[in-house]
């Protein structure tokens, strides 16, 4: 091989080296600080008025939503406080020690009379029963929710 084609060989070794480098301090940028989120969705956000809107509380419906399997076990945040944000960060009602959590891994929300889990585009993901969830999806009595090595549940 010439000389001409040596260089140019390690010249693209080193540049892909470098694009992996630089992807993987961005994985670990947005699982520390989350994801970026545009101007336009900044916008159009509904600005807080002081109070937060209480959950609904009716008879048969959970009050509260508790650690039963993991490092945490025992941990539980009342539902009349939702949303209710899961994960690693210093602002999670309810903090997981694992480390298969995002900072801000998943949320805990009512709409009516009905409980949503919602991931917030975490890498690993969050399971309802056994099956990953890729949008809001409802949450009954018992309903259990896997996070990392996590596993939390509604109750009353």
């Amino acid at each position: 091989m010439s000389e001409l084609t040596l260089f140019l060989i390690r010249l693209a070794y080193l540049a892909i080296l470098w694009i992996f480098v630089l992807s993987a301090i961005s994985v670990i940028r947005s699982d520390m600080f989350g994801a970026r989120v545009p101007e336009a969705a900044r916008a159009a956000a509904p600005t807080p008025r002081g109070r937060r809107q209480k959950a609904p509380r009716r008879r048969g419906q959970p009050t509260h939503l508790i650690v039963v399997e993991g490092s945490n076990v025992g941990a539980r945040a009342e539902l009349v406080d939702a949303p209710l944000l899961i994960g690693r960060g210093p602002d999670a009602a309810i903090r997981l020690d694992d480390d298969y959590v995002s900072t801000r891994h998943a949320r805990v929300a009512a709409s009516e009379d009905q409980w949503f889990v919602e991931d917030l585009g975490s890498t690993n993901g969050t399971y309802v029963g056994s099956g990953r969830i890729t949008q809001p999806t409802t949450l009954t009595l018992g309903t259990q929710i896997r996070i990392g090595k996590t596993v939390l549940e509604l109750r009353k």
